[in-house]
């Protein structure tokens, strides 16, 4: 039931419904600060002076960088335009967020809303924005922060990405000459940005893109304590204790990736550097192959080993990992002044068990990650045949198993889940989960479908890894070719990620969803994101070759379209390409599909008819 025609268009004409004014909107002052932005943080990516032999490298690079960082900024500043133009107001969660967010800007840090639950992270950051930016804390302004982290976000992604490669290089004993971040690393960290649950709210006032940044400081950080062998000094550690604290201003849930995640891939650095036991070193040597040299069995083994190890070596544990339980401290002690883990409404916000989120984000993943898994497919159906394979029937069994069992008895439909027909999980729920027993249990199968393309692509994905026995690959000398030649080696980003840290990636995730009853795709935003920084590089021409026990990786190529494919890893233009349509789609459903409730029909005065909008 709708309103009529006629007052569907004078609502329309009143909420601003119709195309803006672009050339009244734009305002090119704007434009020039964000030039000059990208081109700060292009630099921050890579910089102007590199190596001697590198520097026409970089100059490229920073140009290039700069142009794409520059068509995200303007992508989302026109994003943030519409939604200034087509809803002034703020909607739905910022009904909340902007008015104390104004509170803090007017210096009342005393006033707090008893319906916001998440801590005051996002009204700080406004706060000094406001101090030291000069910005007024209107609704144009604050949502337009949410765009500059987004920014941030590529930013800190693309170091996060390259220490990891860093770090996977020197554990595979191997050695770079090139010192600057891979495409793979850049690209990688673009799409991040462009994912569509977090780019969709660079235009609103939420707390899920901040909180994304701080998380991912706080990560970055992390990285260069592994990337050392000595232990950090007592000023890493502060510096560590402060990020903590920092990442739980910004929300609750953030604990468990700074302390279970990040502390416990701290905890198996440092116990890998502890010597085995005489006779022991089956118990007293951490187990941690990389993912696609592993199994079940192999997880087991990990947990084993490092439980043994740790119990053996208290002290050398406790030494790297102090700042971590700090943290976990600090955040008891907030509990338990709090009278409980939430702020404001505690009500509708009950730590419950659900277990069935753990079932749910594999088809998030694995819609969003499509591409990732698509390509390979297509040009090599043998790659999800053999990743299928790696799993024994007997796990396969266990797995589907105990997920008939979660979704049998532990099934949880949130009441806020149904009823808000705003949220695209309206939908998903409604014409699924919510039609009958039987099709909660058949959509086992898709769960594990989703489950394993995830998986897979975890997996380092070369050629290599599916032909077991290659011969060794001497590449014929190349054409010098100045904008696909580069020094960069692209092995460096094919790597697997190690067994323990899937296995403290999975713990992470499942501690930080199965306590929340509501499903919500905002609260998958993190374990997407460390997935995604995760993923190794996949390329139909770059092959792994082994000469005197080390691994090389090199491209097989001599025509530019081969050597563009083996550089650069195609399945990021497509996932680029996808989130582009995806974000093109539900930008459209926000703008220009809104839809009235029945009740506000009987509403005479057009003004106060209210659209509602879909979003995430």
């Amino acid at each position: 039931m709708t309103p009529s025609s006629n007052s569907v268009q004078e609502a329309g004409r009143h909420f601003n419904l119709e195309p803006p004014p672009y050339q009244e909107l734009l305002d090119w002052s704007h434009i020039g600060g964000l030039f000059a932005i990208t081109l700060v943080l292009a630099h921050n990516v890579v910089p102007f002076i590199g190596p001697r032999s590198t520097t026409h490298f970089s100059l490229f690079h920073h140009t290039l960088v700069a142009v794409i960082l520059f068509a995200v900024l303007l992508t989302g500043y026109l994003w943030l335009l519409h939604v200034s133009w087509f809803v002034p107001r703020p909607y739905l969660d910022e009904f909340f967020h902007i008015p104390q967010a104004q509170q803090y800007c007017a210096g009342n840090l005393s006033h707090w809303d008893d319906k916001i639950t998440t801590p005051p992270g996002l009204y700080l950051v406004s706060l000094l924005a406001k101090k030291f930016l000069k910005t007024k804390c209107e609704s144009f302004d604050l949502r337009a922060s949410n765009l500059l982290a987004v920014l941030l976000i590529i930013t800190t992604a693309t170091g996060c990405r390259h220490q990891i490669e860093t770090i996977q290089t020197k554990t595979a004993g191997r050695r770079t000459t090139w010192g600057g971040k891979s495409w793979y690393s850049i690209h990688t960290a673009v799409n991040i940005g462009l994912m569509p649950v977090i780019f969709f709210f660079s235009g609103l006032y939420y707390t899920d893109v901040w909180s994304t940044l701080v998380v991912l400081q706080a990560y970055k950080h992390h990285l260069t304590r592994l990337a050392v062998r000595e232990r950090p000094t007592i000023t890493n550690d502060l510096l560590t204790i402060i990020w903590g604290i920092t990442v739980l201003f910004m929300r609750q849930t953030n604990v468990f990736w700074v302390v279970v995640y990040m502390g416990g891939v701290e905890a198996v650095h440092s116990l890998r550097s502890v010597k085995p036991a005489h006779n022991q070193e089956f118990w007293t040597k951490i187990h941690d192959p990389p993912l696609d040299k592993s199994g079940p069995v192999d997880w087991l083994l990990f947990l084993l080993t490092t439980a043994t190890t740790a119990l053996l070596n208290p002290l050398t544990l406790l030494r790297q990992i102090w700042p971590h339980l700090t943290v976990l401290s600090l955040f008891g002690i907030f509990v338990a002044y709090n009278g409980g883990v939430v702020l404001g409404d505690k009500s509708n916000h009950v730590a419950t068990i659900h277990l069935a989120q753990m079932l749910y984000i594999w088809p998030f993943f694995a819609f969003f990650s499509l591409p990732l898994a698509l390509l390979p497919s297509i040009l090599r159906v043998r790659s999800l045949v053999i990743g299928l394979g790696n799993i024994s029937i007997h796990w396969s069994l266990l797995t589907t198993a105990v997920s008939l069992a979660v979704v049998k008895f532990n099934t949880i439909i949130h009441p806020f889940t149904l009823a808000d027909n705003r949220h695209y999980i309206f939908y998903v729920f409604r014409h699924t989960i919510l039609r009958s027993s039987a099709v909660r249990l058949v959509l086992v199968a898709p769960y594990t479908l989703a489950r394993w393309l995830v998986w897979d692509s975890l997996v380092s994905s070369t050629p290599s890894r599916v032909e077991k026995q290659q011969k060794v690959v001497t590449p014929a000398e190349p054409e010098p070719m100045p904008l696909l030649d580069s020094p960069h080696n692209p092995g460096i980003s094919t790597h697997s990620p190690a067994t323990s840290t899937v296995v403290l990636w999975l713990l992470t995730t499942a501690l930080s969803l199965i306590t929340a009853p509501l499903v919500e795709p905002r609260y998958f935003i993190l374990p997407w994101v460390f997935y995604r920084l995760l993923v190794p590089a996949w390329s139909p021409f770059a092959m792994t070759s082994v000469k005197g026990g080390q691994s090389t990786t090199t491209t097989n190529s001599r025509n530019w379209p081969q050597k563009l494919l083996a550089k650069f890893d195609p399945r990021l233009f497509l996932e680029t390409a996808w989130f582009l349509a995806i974000n093109l789609g539900t930008m459209y459903m926000f703008l220009y599909k809104p839809f009235f409730w029945p009740w506000e029909e009987s509403k005479s005065d057009v003004e106060n008819l209210t659209p509602q909008r879909f979003m995430w």
